[in-house]
C-alpha cells in the first residue's frame, strides 16, 4: 500500500490481494485519512484478487466518504475485481477510471469497458 497526498485528492495504491487477511490493514490505513471535502482515489491496478471482504471494504469507504462530504473513486480496476462489482450489482455505485500517472481521467483504459469511464456515484 502506498499513499500520495495531493491538494485536491489522496491516492492510495493497493497491490496484491484484497481479502479477509488484508482488508483490515487497508481499513486502518485509510481511517486516518481526512475525507471531508476530499477525493479518495483507490488505485487498484496492482490488485491481483478481490473477494467479498474487499467489496465490503470498498462499500464502507464509499459510505464514509459520502457521510464526510468526500468522494471515493476507483482507478485501474482489474478485470477480476470488476467482475465482482458486476456480479454483485454494485458497479454503478463507484466512479471508475482507467489507471494513469495523472490519476482518474475520462478515457477508458485496458480492462475497463467504455461505459465505465466517467461513471459517477449514485
Amino acid at each position: 500500500m502506498h499513499v500520495r497526498t495531493h491538494p485536491d485528492k489522496t491516492v492510495v495504491t493497493l497491490a496484491g490481494e484484497i481479502d479477509l487477511d488484508t482488508s483490515s490493514q487497508v481499513t486502518e490505513a485509510t481511517a486516518a485519512l481526512p475525507l471531508e471535502g476530499h477525493v479518495l482515489v483507490l488505485d487498484l491496478s496492482g490488485v491481483t484478487f478481490m473477494d467479498s471482504t474487499g467489496l465490503n471494504l470498498l462499500l464502507a469507504l464509499r459510505a464514509r466518504a459520502q457521510a464526510e462530504g468526500g468522494r471515493l473513486e476507483l482507478t485501474g480496476v482489474p478485470r477480476q475485481a470488476l467482475h465482482v462489482l458486476e456480479l454483485t450489482g454494485t458497479r454503478h455505485l463507484f466512479a471508475l477510471h482507467p489507471a494513469t500517472d495523472r490519476g482518474p481521467g475520462p478515457d477508458p483504459g485496458p480492462g475497463l469497458p467504455p461505459q465505465a469511464a466517467g461513471q459517477a456515484d449514485r
